[in-house]
């Protein structure tokens, strides 16, 4: 199994639901380049079907034919893509308040980093203040789980060489819309998301999912409640 984190994340993102799920399944962990401990592809090319291949040639030089991957926002949105154009490979989709229709809003970071005038500020120096408002953001109102050690993490891992110019990137990344495709996804799914997070359609997109809606989380819902996303993922590969 292969746990793909989202944006500004890391795979300390599915820490605790890693854990959770290590006793009946051999969990895969990556820092998706531009993020995390990876760093920044030397290509620039951070489109989500270029991740998608990548990922799909990571989990083959570990000798891993066949898998189920899991994916948080945008590593959901490379989730689905890899079971578009890789489907004899995934034997399961998990899509954890996933991303990949078109957004009618986008998270404060991203609009930051598309604004022409921070852009080359951003690259050079990201304030803990905006990571620690990203955080906040990203969590249900009644989320506890952001504090000064969650935001000490994050932020030092945002500023390891080259991560903030590689979201800069990202962020400006022309993403093409196949959304239109995702009717066409054909292996077992499980769509996970918060009743607070809106504008996606899985569930009712793509044939046969099934769809479990959490009353509270926000969009980092592995780490928000990782038993409740755990315990899903069990009983649906069960």
């Amino acid at each position: 199994m292969v746990l793909l984190h989202g944006s500004g994340s890391s795979l300390e993102g599915f820490e605790r639901v890693a854990t959770l799920l290590s006793a009946s399944y051999d969990v895969i962990r990556p820092d998706l380049p531009g993020f995390g401990r990876t760093g920044p592809r030397p290509d620039r090319d951070y489109r989500v079907r270029t991740y998608a291949g990548t990922i799909a040639r990571f989990m083959t030089a570990l000798q891993v034919p066949r898998f189920a991957v899991v994916g948080n926002s945008l590593g959901g949105n490379i989730a689905w893509n890899l079971a578009l154009d890789a489907s004899e490979r995934v034997d399961a989709l998990v899509l954890v308040n996933a991303t990949g229709y078109p957004e009618k809003t986008l998270p404060a970071g991203l609009r930051l980093a598309r604004n022409p005038l921070l852009r080359p500020l951003l690259r050079r120096w990201l304030p803990r203040s905006a990571t620690e408002r990203g955080l906040r953001e990203a969590v249900g109102a009644n989320s506890a789980i952001v504090d000064d050690a969650m935001v000490d993490r994050v932020h030092a891992l945002t500023n390891r060489p080259g991560n903030r110019s590689a979201f800069v990137d990202f962020a400006n990344t022309d993403q093409p819309d196949r959304s239109a495709d995702i009717p066409k996804i054909a292996v077992p799914t499980l769509v996970l998301r918060s009743a607070g997070v809106d504008g996606q359609h899985f569930a009712r997109d793509i044939p046969g999912a099934v769809e479990r809606v959490h009353a509270d989380g926000g969009h980092l819902l592995p780490e928000e409640d990782p038993e409740w996303v755990a315990t899903a993922i069990k009983e649906f590969l069960r």
